[in-house]
């Protein structure tokens, strides 16, 4: 169980955003040299957990960054608001964990990716009970 699964499952999901970006483009922790645009790659940038007394669950609190590379500034704002659709404020049980939460956290600066790729990552918070 992790952020980065339940933040993918949210992606795939969400039918406006696979339109724009196929599943296939859609990565965990690192892309493909090369790799086609439009792409996304999602990374666990921390992890906490705090365990209950009893044993039985541990809170986490995952914070996950969703990358965009994309061939325009007009495409990186527009798939941009899709990963915002397509993850915040989804709750209940979500890639077998229970308890969901996923908040926004953020966006970072518009940046120039690789070869020449128009970039731009946002932040979730994902909380969730996990089994301790």
């Amino acid at each position: 169980m992790s952020g980065t699964a339940i933040i993918g499952e949210l992606l795939l999901a969400h039918a406006p955003l696979v339109a724009t970006v196929p599943a296939e483009s859609m990565k965990e922790d690192l892309l493909p040299e090369g790799a086609e645009l439009p792409a996304l790659v999602a990374r666990e940038v921390s992890s906490v957990e705090r365990q209950m007394l009893d044993g039985s669950i541990a809170l986490t609190i995952d914070r996950v960054a969703v990358t965009v590379r994309a061939t325009s500034t007009k495409q990186r704002k527009a798939i941009m608001k899709l990963i915002r659709a397509a993850c915040a404020g989804r709750t209940g049980t979500i890639a077998g964990c229970r308890s969901v939460a996923v908040l926004t956290a953020g966006a970072g600066p518009a940046v120039i990716g690789p070869g020449g790729s128009f970039e731009q990552t946002q932040d979730f918070r994902v909380s969730f009970d996990a089994p301790a």
